[in-house]
């Protein structure tokens, strides 16, 4: 697996911003049939953070008000941010190592896509059962 990361991450990339409430980010995954997004600053539109599903049951399970509480103020910080030429061995062990599953994928121009566990997975399954 010597090829670049950029040849199995998702494109294009949906996000969601900062202040964006948490409701409108369980929208957005509902209706796109995701389980994460990258959380972009405003300004240089970086990835800041991640909200995955694991992070929304935990923000339930508080109690917390969707409809209050934006993104910035729930999301995992700091998340993996990758260059879209990373060789994929690499990414796999960095993520193995940290104990993730998901990474955004980054290039000169910023966030370029996104790579999960599933995304791995899919290598192995024939073009035709995808």
């Amino acid at each position: 697996m010597s090829q670049a990361i950029s040849s199995l991450m998702q494109r294009p990339v949906v996000s969601v911003g900062m202040d964006d409430t948490v409701a409108q980010v369980e929208a957005l995954l509902a209706s796109r049939h995701l389980t994460w997004v990258p959380v972009l600053e405003p300004t240089n539109r970086e990835v800041a953070g991640i909200i995955s599903a694991a992070d929304l049951v935990a923000f339930h399970a508080q109690g917390r008000d969707p409809a209050t509480t934006r993104a910035w103020q729930m999301c995992t910080y700091k998340p993996v941010v990758v260059d879209a030429g990373t060789p994929v061995a690499m990414v796999a062990a960095l993520m193995v190592e940290r104990g993730i599953h998901h990474v955004a994928v980054s290039d000169r121009n910023g966030i370029a896509g996104v790579v999960s566990s599933l995304d791995f997975v899919r290598t192995f399954v024939p073009e035709g059962l995808r």
